[in-house]
């Protein structure tokens, strides 16, 4: 299992685990196998002996040519079922460049399957593009009054868990969301609420989030794409709720509220 220590495959073993499923966790760094996308010689400890896998792409620009190489390394290995993580966003985007490592899994192999959530809930507890501004009490973001149906990457990792122990799930994409859309003003006064602190929140012009970024060293490229992902939000395109999460594991997905109850308790919101 690939990323397994990311925001979504820690969960993922801990679900496979209370399953009774035997996980190899691999990942670059910390997990006790490693494995990386561009060296191919940590590629047979990772799928050795292994018969199905989670897959975190390598997030850059060769992620799709790589994804096609180990397919193929994996099935020739024994592996007969790839689980892909990635994005809703990506299909509701427009733009099949998103799309390229979904297309690299479905043209590589038949015994796939692929998971597509919204936005995770716990960008706000592990990411400081959101994370920071909420701990400063001033969040500035493009995304003007526009949905998000934030899923909870528990919710992610039972889905996948499923996907990854059970039959019927072959050549199926699985688009996953929380239960509700909210704005990000509407998020970041729900965790001004449980934290009972006063945080602001305040839309703003694309080229005005750029240059906040850019400000705190963020490469241009990359703040362009981070303030398209939030004008995408801001003109409704990713509003709508998907069932994704009721389908797989027959209950609906947790609250943004509940997790922000949660994750306030940890302190991980303190000024």
């Amino acid at each position: 299992m690939t990323g397994a220590t990311g925001k979504t495959g820690r969960h993922v073993v801990a679900h496979l685990r209370r399953l009774g499923a035997e996980v190899r966790a691999v990942s670059r760094g910390s997990a006790p196998v490693r494995f990386d996308w561009f060296d191919e010689s940590t590629w047979p400890a990772a799928v050795s002996g292994a018969r199905a896998a989670y897959l975190v792409d390598a997030q850059n620009e060769h992620a799709a040519e790589r994804l096609r190489a180990f397919v193929t390394f994996a099935a020739g290995h024994g592996l007969t079922r790839l689980v892909l993580l990635s994005a809703r966003g990506w299909a509701d985007s427009g733009d099949p460049g998103l799309l390229a490592t979904e297309e690299a899994l479905r043209e590589s192999c038949d015994a796939w399957t692929i998971l597509r959530p919204t936005w995770f809930m716990q960008g706000f507890t592990e990411d400081d593009l959101l994370r920071a501004p909420v701990r400063a009490g001033s969040v500035r973001l493009p995304a003007g009054a526009g949905g998000e149906p934030f899923i909870d990457a528990r919710d992610i990792a039972e889905v996948a868990a499923a996907v990854l122990t059970r039959d019927g799930h072959t050549g199926v994409i699985h688009s996953l969301s929380g239960p509700r859309a909210l704005s990000l003003e509407e998020a970041v006064g729900t965790i001004a609420r449980v934290t009972g602190r006063t945080i602001g929140y305040r839309s703003v012009s694309p080229d005005e989030y750029v240059a906040d970024l850019m400000a705190h060293d963020v490469p241009e490229d990359q703040a362009r794409f981070l303030a398209r992902l939030f004008t995408w939000i801001r003109e409704g395109e990713d509003a709508h709720v998907s069932s994704g999460v009721q389908d797989v594991l027959g209950r609906a997905p947790r609250d943004f509220a509940d997790f922000a109850e949660e994750a306030a308790a940890t302190g991980v919101w303190a000024a």
